[in-house]
């Protein structure tokens, strides 16, 4: 963490480029269905106020409640990682590796000598 937040680039990784969307990605006339040129340009400064007058008044009532929820959960997330499922995992490493020891002397002791004899006895077949 650098302490510093970027107040140009707020996205830094590229995670919501889906979003980008002028005036242009949704309204369009195509050649020949043209309005009068003032309700064109209307529409466009009305689209692109309201956009912004909407988003803004959205984040200032909701965005810094649901900032602190993002960082609750993720919290969360990395307090169950960190004391629940790391130490879980080794559990299951050591134990499944004994189990793995065990299962080696069963299949070496008692499966392996049947079929090397099976093997011996198919042996001597010859065309």
């Amino acid at each position: 963490m650098t302490g510093q937040v970027d107040l140009v680039n707020r996205d830094p990784n590229n995670i919501n480029n889906h979003l980008a969307c002028q005036f242009e990605d949704v309204l369009a006339e195509p050649d020949g269905t043209h309005s009068i040129d003032c309700v064109w340009k209307l529409s466009y400064t009305c689209f692109n106020l309201w956009k912004g007058i909407c988003y803004k008044l959205m984040t200032v009532l909701c965005g810094i409640c649901i900032a602190a929820e993002w960082g609750c959960e993720f919290a969360y997330v990395s307090f169950a990682h960190i004391w629940f499922f790391t130490p879980c995992f080794k559990m299951l490493d050591i134990n499944c590796s004994c189990m793995k020891k065990i299962y080696s002397q069963c299949v070496g002791c008692l499966i392996e000598p049947c079929c090397m004899a099976c093997g011996m006895l198919f042996h001597q077949f010859k065309k």
